[in-house]
């Protein structure tokens, strides 16, 4: 292969692996976003579902148990 030719390749890998992270930090950061707005709409779920007496007497007093992510 042409040395010019490697420089250049060189640079356009460099070029797209900046953009493949900056992709993946701000997917990252949505998929956080995303995961705080879940957890306190389920929150809410709860707080309503307990009102509602859709829950059940021997769990009404429980918080819910938090999932691994």
């Amino acid at each position: 292969m042409d040395p010019g030719h490697s420089t250049d390749m060189y640079k356009h890998l460099e070029k797209q692996s900046e953009v493949l992270m900056e992709s993946y930090r701000a997917m990252s950061h949505e998929l956080h976003t995303l995961q705080v707005e879940e957890e306190m709409l389920m929150k809410k779920l709860y707080e309503v579902m307990c009102v509602k007496g859709l829950v059940g007497k021997k769990h009404a007093g429980a918080v819910p148990a938090q999932q691994p992510r």
